[in-house]
């Protein structure tokens, strides 16, 4: 398959599925009612930091995807897609505050060894996943405090 094909690709499988994901469960009026804590950004944060990422994620894949020894890399970072994939159904659509925080934190956990095992075998693809661990760390404790105040 052609390189840049099969980056485009990655990049519409996150970039995209996120965005489809993201529809599916948006906030509506059971979130608008939860007390949530001060240090929540504003709702219209989370679209452009979401879409960034998912081109970031996207990118580390294919990163991941062309070495010739893949391993854990690979397994990891299709765990913690599917993972993050989950947690919007999880939260916005189930309603489910205890579940997501499980979900989060699964996600944070498994990500945070995806990062290790994309660094040791393609240090760009780590890398590229920083933000990304910066951001669900954020989003484990915000969701985490969304729970304890409801």
């Amino acid at each position: 398959m052609n390189q840049r094909a099969a980056l485009g690709l990655f990049i519409l499988l996150t970039l995209g599925g996120g965005l489809v994901i993201g529809a599916l469960a948006l906030p509506d009026a059971w979130f608008a009612q939860l007390h949530k804590p001060a240090f929540q950004p504003p709702g219209w944060v989370f679209g452009p930091v979401w879409s960034a990422l998912y081109v970031l994620i996207g990118i580390a894949g294919w990163r991941i995807w062309r070495l010739p020894q893949r391993g854990w890399a690979w397994k990891l970072w299709w765990l913690q897609l599917g993972l993050n994939f989950l947690w919007s159904p999880v939260f916005f659509g189930a309603h489910r505050l205890g579940l997501s925080v499980a979900v989060i934190f699964a996600l944070l956990a498994v990500l945070l060894a995806c990062v290790i095992a994309a660094w040791r075998q393609d240090k760009p693809a780590g890398v590229l996943l920083l933000p990304y661990l910066a951001w669900v760390s954020f989003a484990s404790v915000l969701n985490a405090a969304i729970v304890t105040l409801n």
